[in-house]
């Protein structure tokens, strides 16, 4: 049975929230039925890292971000992808936990169509891909993920398996930092294999 994961069931701290959203479920109602993933990687963004999004404070792109924990923060990376992150402290504190991957559950039919490839594999593996799986977008950025709606965070009981830790991804400040969270030996975490030791 699935239910929405509470809010007073996500840690307010970033990492630790990277962490605990592993092996959760990422929910998605499209008008052609539900979609949705099990959370295979993700990455934190911490306070005072220079890498996040909330480092040089709040803009109207980001203001998503420094909403209280368990909200929808959706932007555009390059100009090509869009990027789904959960803000991950208190109000007002602008850090989030990006989705880099998921494992497939159900829709599995619409997120081929959405993304274009028959390999399982290669539906959500990855931010973008994700992303275009769910058919997430901007409309979304801002949305508590913490109650059914277009968009939402589940548990369903089922346990992560192993979590390992590494460097984050495609990032250059403050890139040595361990803040990269995953299941150790799922073939749905992205990232060249070298990184998940």
């Amino acid at each position: 049975m699935i239910h929405p994961l509470a809010r007073s069931e996500l840690p307010d701290d970033t990492a630790d929230l990277a962490r605990t959203l592993i092996g959760k479920v990422v929910v998605r109602e499209l008008p052609e039925g539900i979609v949705s993933g099990r959370i295979v990687e993700t990455e934190a963004y911490v306070v005072g890292d220079a890498a996040g999004h909330g480092y040089r404070g709040m803009t109207p792109r980001n203001r998503s971000l420094f909403l209280e924990r368990g909200h929808a923060y959706v932007y555009l990376a390059y100009g090509v992808s869009m990027m789904l992150n959960v803000s991950s402290e208190a109000e007002g504190i602008g850090t989030g936990v990006l989705i880099r991957a998921l494992e497939p559950l159900e829709g599995i039919a619409i997120m081929r169509q959405n993304r274009g490839v028959e390999r399982l594999r290669d539906l959500a593996r990855g931010p973008g891909r994700l992303a275009a799986a769910l058919r997430i977008d901007r409309s979304l950025d801002g949305l508590d993920l913490c109650r059914k709606g277009p968009l939402w965070l589940a548990k369903d009981g089922q346990k992560a398996g192993e979590i390992g830790q590494g460097i984050r991804i495609g990032i250059t400040k403050d890139a040595d930092r361990l803040l990269r969270f995953y299941v150790r030996g799922s073939p749905f975490v992205s990232g060249p294999r070298s990184l998940q030791k």
